[in-house]
């Protein structure tokens, strides 16, 4: 009886196991196509202002309405996955992207793709919150290095969307095909999903109060997502049409250039794993900040320079890549995290990536190209400000505590 018991405990726990790797497979390759989604705007937007008719600084818009929706997607799925079963909403998601990417070559009204883009953005912050959550679900404390896969996945995702539509643009003459091409790709996963049962709902838990009062810290991280991911989103969404209007490319060359940008990014994210062992969160943000006013000072010495700007999209790339969870470790090791907390540094980022991408776009063209460069560096010029005004406040805070004790 014992040796039965032990048996289907045996094969339980294989089952379980077997459970938790198609379900993590299934979010690898749900990120992919996020990747796809969020990688494929930059590439194609000289094509989608063809088609509506439009200037670029009135293009740009569309980053404003993606990440309006990305936000409020993100917002609304919080109360979503607390009480429903996650993998349909993952599911609709999915569904609603390989629609929405179906649908854009259509759109000839700018205010229309505005709609569309956004309800894209809502899609994919339900898909990002759920991949996240459900992933901890799962793997529950052993979820580490996991979750540093599922960023990975993303990561090619970005990477390979440039490729996909430099081939197909110049096969095809024009952009149709290569969201066509994705959103075929994307369609499987969601029937993939509406399949597979989803994890156990996790209960709330309340958050304890943080240790101590840091509204101060809260804010200056809040204002570096701010700057560092608005920072990312512009390079990798503008970099494309950096290239075409400096004349250093063509269509090719500049999807080229955007998919060596991700993936750069995807790369220094596997590095960072074991860097981040090595060294304290602040010395690795500040290496990181370094690296990117370095990128940003070989593309402006060097712009009309297709191989500076390669080399400096490549240390951009490499030098962005940690800065996101780095800083959640940096918060981590100086502060209580409550879930209110960690909110308010995703509004940051949300914020961000609306604004740097919209304001380029209102200076691209009467500026010039060079404008984006000139942007984001003074965006990590301030990020370098905001981190010598986080690790100055910590020293005081720890002073003055010492005085306390």
């Amino acid at each position: 009886m014992c040796q039965t018991e032990e048996y289907a405990g045996k094969i339980a726990a294989v089952m379980e196991k077997r459970g938790r790797s198609v379900k993590t497979l299934a979010y690898y390759i749900s990120y992919i196509a996020l990747g796809f989604v969020i990688g494929v705007i930059g590439p194609t937007l000289p094509g989608l202002a063809a088609h509506t008719g439009t200037r670029l600084s009135e293009i740009s818009f569309l980053f404003t309405a993606h990440s309006l929706g990305y936000l409020f997607g993100s917002l609304m799925s919080g109360y979503l996955y607390d009480r429903t079963k996650g993998h349909p909403i993952i599911a609709v998601s999915l569904f609603i992207m390989s629609l929405v990417m179906f649908l854009v070559p259509f759109m000839s009204w700018l205010w229309l793709l505005l709609v569309i883009l956004f309800i894209l953005g809502i899609a994919e912050g339900w898909l990002d919150v759920g991949g996240n959550t459900l992933l901890v679900w799962v793997h529950g404390n052993k979820v580490g290095p996991f979750m540093n896969g599922l960023h990975f996945f993303f990561g090619l995702g970005a990477f390979l969307t440039p490729l996909i539509v430099a081939k197909t643009t110049t096969a095809s003459g024009d952009i149709n095909w290569a969201y066509w091409t994705l959103a075929i790709s994307v369609f499987p996963i969601s029937v993939l999903f509406a399949a597979l049962p989803s994890p156990e709902i996790k209960k709330p838990v309340r958050a304890n109060e943080s240790r101590f009062s840091n509204t101060v810290l809260v804010v200056l991280i809040s204002l570096f997502f701010f700057l560092h991911v608005g920072s990312e989103l512009s390079y990798g969404g503008w970099i494309y049409s950096y290239a075409l209007h400096m004349g250093i490319a063509g269509q090719a060359g500049a999807a080229y250039l955007t998919s060596g940008f991700w993936g750069s990014l995807t790369l220094g994210r596997l590095l960072g794993i074991p860097v981040s062992t090595k060294l304290r969160p602040g010395t690795m943000i500040i290496i990181d900040l370094i690296g990117t006013l370095l990128a940003c000072a070989i593309i402006l010495l060097w712009k009309t320079s297709m191989t500076a700007v390669w080399v400096g999209t490549v240390i951009m790339g490499l030098s962005m890549a940690s800065l996101f969870p780095t800083s959640i470790n940096f918060a981590e090791r100086n502060m209580g995290i409550t879930g209110k907390i960690t909110s308010c540094f995703f509004v940051g980022s949300s914020v961000g990536s609306m604004f740097f991408p919209w304001l380029i776009g209102q200076f691209f063209e009467t500026l010039g190209p060079v404008v984006m460069v000139i942007i984001i560096l003074a965006a990590f010029l301030a990020a370098f400000l905001v981190v010598g005004a986080a690790l100055l406040y910590l020293v005081r805070r720890d002073k003055f505590r010492k005085k306390e004790e």
